[in-house]
């Protein structure tokens, strides 16, 4: 146990980088739900044993802000979901006033160098993806302070949930703070979410990333959120097809059973799925996803593969299935075939909270730095270590019984 108890009734900011995207608006309506018990907390590890013995901030004390660069409004994306049967218009209308509320607190966001041909791009968007990194990370910064004043809250969570970015290979002066600052000073163009990652890490936040996107990965900015004293988690949130394939690979490895083959393909629709249409958005996409299952197999002869296909009627479902051939006693070669179809946004909404919680109580505890407790919800957990679902989700455990109450 830990001698530190923070109060739970500190007010806590949640500001999603994709604020008008599937994910914020499932978070934003079902963070509202929660709050008016309309919805059951179906998700959350954080409201179970033995997460409920934590001294976390109450979800009646989160307000919900962000940025996006779209002028989409949010109750179009509501209405979508609606029709796409992820949201219910009873829940939808119920809480209007929170959602209203939630709207007007959405600024501008960063747009990305490589983002071309954005649908309903907001102009200051545009305006602020032009400016020099250091002007694009105070804009976000002054955003953020604002937020914090004007809502008296003690802390500001930054979630990353916007679409998947494309790949970069890393560059050579994000190996410390102090060639990524000269960099920066340079005005050499970077990644939105590596501009969000600094701007937050920078002014004290605690930063979560839910993409595959750079965000915080890089030495320099892991080397940042040191010298802030700022905790932060990522990379890529497990929802779906990979959180599956965490939990089966120990089995074959466990019995002793030699996988040949494992082929993956997924399907989806919604702006996630179109963004992956793009080749470079995709490859980005299939590094974390492709990587974990590799680790646990531990034999780098066996095949595997990871296909996405955009398909727009799905809209904001997944369909995924997998292949799995593999060798039993004898020789003999048999097969286990699954198929997960589900929507990432409504698996991701309550996993966002979680995070945010989380990442908020390490804040609390004076902890900084990677929060490798938090790798079971993610394909490519920033600090490494095992992917084992089984062994990281122990972890987090193991952390909830020494800082419970």
């Amino acid at each position: 146990m830990t001698s530190a108890r923070p109060n739970p009734a500190r007010r806590v900011g949640l500001w999603l980088v994709g604020a008008r995207g599937s994910i914020s608006t499932c978070v934003s309506y079902g963070l509202a739900g929660l709050r008016a018990g309309l919805v059951e907390p179906v998700g959350m590890v954080t409201q179970t044993p033995p997460f409920a013995a934590l001294p976390l901030a109450s979800l009646d004390q989160l307000v919900v802000g962000g940025h996006d660069i779209c002028t989409r409004g949010l109750t179009e994306s509501a209405g979508e979901l609606v029709r796409h049967r992820i949201l219910t218009s009873e829940l939808v209308t119920a809480v209007s006033a929170e959602a209203a509320a939630y709207e007007a607190r959405i600024r501008p966001g960063v747009l990305d160098p490589d983002d071309v041909g954005v649908a309903d791009l907001h102009p200051e968007a545009a305006r602020r993806g032009s400016l020099a990194p250091r002007d694009q990370i105070a804009a976000i910064q002054s955003d953020l302070a604002q937020f914090a004043a004007e809502n008296q809250l003690d802390t500001v969570v930054v979630v990353n949930v916007a679409s998947t970015e494309a790949h970069r290979d890393p560059r050579p002066y994000w190996r410390s703070l102090a060639t990524l600052d000269a960099a920066l000073d340079e005005r050499a163009a970077q990644p939105a979410s590596l501009i969000y990652a600094y701007a937050a890490l920078d002014a004290g936040h605690p930063f979560v990333n839910f993409t595959p996107s750079v965000g915080a990965t890089p030495p320099a900015l892991r080397e940042l959120a040191r010298a802030r004293a700022v905790p932060h988690c990522g990379n890529d949130g497990k929802t779906g097809e990979t959180l599956v394939k965490t939990v089966l690979a120990p089995l074959f490895v466990a019995r002793r059973l030699r996988v040949l083959s494992w082929q993956g393909y997924n399907m989806l629709g919604n702006r996630d799925g179109e963004c992956l249409s793009d080749p470079l958005h995709r490859d980005a996409k299939l590094r974390s996803k492709d990587e974990a299952l590799r680790q646990l197999l531990g034999d780098p002869s066996v095949h595997t593969k990871v296909g996405i296909d955009f398909v727009p009627s799905l809209r904001d479902w997944k369909t995924a299935w997998d292949f799995i051939h593999f060798e039993g006693f004898l020789g003999a070669q048999m097969s286990l075939q699954f198929t997960w179809a589900g929507s990432d946004s409504a698996l991701a909404a309550p996993l966002v909270i979680d995070l945010a919680l989380f990442a908020e109580l390490a804040r609390a505890l004076g902890q900084a730095g990677e929060m490798t407790h938090t790798a079971s919800f993610f394909k490519a957990p920033i600090g490494g270590g095992t992917h084992d679902f089984h062994v990281q989700f122990q972890r987090l455990v193991e952390y909830a019984e020494r800082h419970a109450r």
